[in-house]
């Protein structure tokens, strides 16, 4: 049976460096129309949803001894938006593999819940984070506008017409476009066309920010990183030595360094003497824990300074957890438009991480020159070997962006 190809796009980037303050407010005014419960459950569900996708990623054999980065809020708002449009056993496998329990939240549940989290991160002027989804609709396709209006409300959707028969110019269009809202971390996210395409729905996350305590760029050195134990690599290694919340997770051997930045956001570097041990135990129950019970300590840290990209085709990912009707003929996708028959033909997902000094001047770099501290003991966390990374929002502890550093290099 031949299919309408429905292509979903999931692109992210994120930049953990910066020059421009940043203040996010506690606006609750979108909230006023959500359940907070379920509002409050959707977004636990995509915490965990989160760290089981990481877990798939990290196992998969195509990352065996590769980084792993990508934005689990990405991922987890593109299916949902793709969920609108889907109707039984479709829709059935998104809400599941997505965590939701459909009889505790519907549809319309789950959508005010991603608006009032698009809400917040975006209910500022500044654009140090921006997210977002995109569609567009082939000029011949003819879309629900039910579905084209729950993505305008729910997703913050921009929607577009284009000619997918003129393939590089629709490219082009979609590319320029995700250059734009990446502030051109991803500028070539679409190769080529199929020739079946009548729509792309994109989901789009970009951060920026600035360390509350920035590392001093003199201070950053040439160093070592142990990417196994035959295997060394040069880095420039950053260092700061600060008061700095701490936590040591006895029970999976796993050191947490909290660096916050100048917002509700924040950096969690997570240091294991067994990397297995930690991916096979971690869940967002361990994220609560550190963040409740860290304490700040003077600390004489080191970290990488580094720039990776990833990409990655999630179709095998997905169908591992459960959501399988998409791609295939048994797809129902009847909820996007009337009358022709639609399928997933990939979900794709990019993203990337830039980590450095932060932007330092001569005024943020204080106390870190502080040499004659008498003769005590200073404890060294040092991030010479691989180690995770965690970028989430304090108060709700949304996962914005997860991975793995196994080289800073590539």
């Amino acid at each position: 049976m031949m299919h309408a190809a429905l292509s979903i796009w999931i692109l992210s980037a994120v930049i953990c460096m910066g020059r421009g303050h940043h203040h996010i407010g506690h606006d609750d005014a979108a909230s006023q129309d959500t359940s907070e419960s379920s509002l409050s459950l959707v977004m636990s569900e995509n915490k965990q949803f989160g760290i089981s996708l990481y877990k798939k990623l990290a196992a998969h054999p195509s990352s065996e001894g590769k980084n792993v980065f990508f934005s689990p809020s990405s991922v987890s708002m593109a299916l949902a938006a793709l969920s609108v449009g889907a109707r039984g056993e479709t829709h059935s496998q998104l809400f599941s593999g997505l965590g939701y329990n459909s009889s505790l939240l519907t549809q319309a549940d789950v959508d005010q819940a991603f608006q009032a989290i698009l809400d917040r991160s975006n209910g500022t002027m500044n654009e140090d984070i921006s997210e977002g989804t995109a569609v567009f609709v082939d000029n011949h396709f003819k879309a629900r506008p039910e579905f084209l209006e729950t993505l305008r409300q729910s997703y913050h959707a921009e929607g577009f017409n284009v000619d997918f028969a003129q393939s590089q110019d629709s490219a082009n269009t979609i590319n320029k476009y995700v250059e734009g809202k990446t502030n051109g971390k991803i500028d070539k996210l679409v190769e080529s066309m199929d020739p079946s395409t009548v729509m792309y729905l994109i989901s789009y996350i970009y951060y920026k920010g600035k360390w509350a305590t920035p590392f001093d760029p003199k201070l950053t050195r040439d160093d070592e990183f142990a990417v196994d134990e035959n295997t060394k690599v040069p880095v420039q290694m950053m260092n700061m030595e600060e008061m700095l919340d701490t936590y040591h997770d006895q029970a999976i051997n796993t050191s947490v360094l909290h660096l916050p930045f100048n917002n509700s956001y924040s950096m969690l570097l997570l240091l294991p003497d067994d990397m297995a041990m930690l991916e096979n135990a971690i869940c967002p129950a361990h994220i609560t824990k550190w963040m409740k019970w860290m304490k700040p300590r003077m600390h004489d840290v080191y970290v990488p300074k580094f720039s990776i990209k990833s990409s990655y085709l999630l179709n095998d990912v997905l169908k591992e957890m459960g959501m399988t009707a998409m791609f295939g003929d048994s797809a129902d996708l009847s909820g996007i438009a009337d009358g022709q028959k639609l399928a997933v033909s990939e979900v794709v997902h990019q993203a990337t991480l830039d980590v450095d000094e932060g932007g330092a001047t001569a005024a943020a770099a204080t106390g870190i020159g502080i040499t004659l501290l008498s003769l005590r003991f200073v404890p060294v966390m040092k991030f010479n070997r691989p180690f995770m990374v965690v970028i989430t929002e304090r108060n709700s502890e949304n996962i914005l962006f997860m991975g793995k550093i196994i080289n800073p290099n590539i």
